[in-house]
């Protein structure tokens, strides 16, 4: 069994879903899963996780800022805030320079309180956002806490604005988008997204699905082997142990092992032989595993 991450270029008119399920018939695992689900119609960085590395899915999913290139169009609003949805009004773009531009998305960087888009895969009473919005059930949904490390205006091609946006888990670019319009007094929706980074997955290093079908022709399991990357990726900036077999030996059974009071407050272990054995926490006296590894039969 193959354990590790695939950095796949998602194409667009295609689910995240769709696509772990292409990897799972390629490499003939049962086991894959991804990590920060994408639309159907944006493309860009989607993270595949394959055997045992499926345990650090949420480490890739919740812990590790995402990097965008958005594509606003402004003057337009739609029901669901992206292209997807039937237009609800037009209105003319207003004249507007940079400087106009960058004072609008002030606001919107930072620690900042955000609506979800009605049309969101987000729960209401047990029923997800757009199937209430589709039968027609419209919902006062509380804004919620996000984090948005950078939004950058790229260049504007009236009515198009090209946006770089850095952002936690759990923001909604559509909504960054729908709130440029307000504050811009014109309307916006996303007219299109690409995703350029999940923590160390790039989009540079990415390949494109359709590519690494063909290229696993005819060595399928040698081709997937060697656009791996290892587990630890997921944890990269955790502080590292290197453990002597006896710590090794220790963790291995669930037992926590000492460690200095200035300690990191979560490691990465490694076992002898360099291979990812476990991640833990500190709890004031001693490392305690939280997760063990054993890659022979994950």
């Amino acid at each position: 069994m193959m354990h590790g991450f695939l950095n796949i270029d998602k194409p667009s008119g295609i689910t995240s879903h769709d696509v772990v399920a292409r990897i799972r018939r390629l490499s003939g695992q049962r086991r894959v899963g991804h990590a920060g689900t994408l639309d159907p119609a944006a493309t860009g960085v989607l993270v595949v996780a394959l055997g045992g590395a499926t345990r650090l899915i949420e480490y890739v999913q919740r812990q590790t800022p995402k990097r965008y290139l958005a594509t606003v169009h402004l003057g337009v609003t739609t029901t669901t805030d992206d292209a997807d949805g039937e237009i609800v009004a037009q209105r003319p773009t207003p004249p507007l320079d940079a400087a106009t531009i960058e004072q609008a998305l002030a606001p919107l960087r930072g620690t900042i309180w955000q609506t979800p888009p009605m049309y969101a895969a987000l729960h209401h009473q047990g029923r997800r956002l757009y199937e209430l919005a589709r039968a027609g059930v419209m919902v006062d949904m509380p804004p919620r806490q996000v984090e948005v490390e950078r939004l950058e205006l790229v260049r504007y091609d009236p009515p198009l604005a090209i946006l770089d946006v850095v952002c936690g888990s759990g923001t909604y670019i559509r909504a960054l988008a729908r709130d440029l319009g307000v504050a811009l007094g014109c309307g916006a929706h996303l007219a299109a997204l690409r995703r350029t980074a999940v923590g160390a997955f790039r989009i540079e290093d990415a390949v494109p699905l359709r590519a690494l079908e063909e290229e696993t022709q005819p060595d399928v399991r040698a081709v997937l082997r060697r656009r791996l990357m290892p587990p630890e990726v997921a944890v990269a900036d955790w502080h590292v142990l290197h453990l002597d077999e006896e710590r090794a030996r220790r963790i291995r059974r669930g037992l926590p092992i000492p460690a200095p009071p200035d300690a990191a407050a979560q490691a990465r272990a490694h076992a002898p032989d360099g291979a990812l054995l476990a991640l833990l926490r500190y709890d004031g006296s001693h490392w305690r595993p939280i997760k063990v590894f054993d890659w022979t039969d994950a």
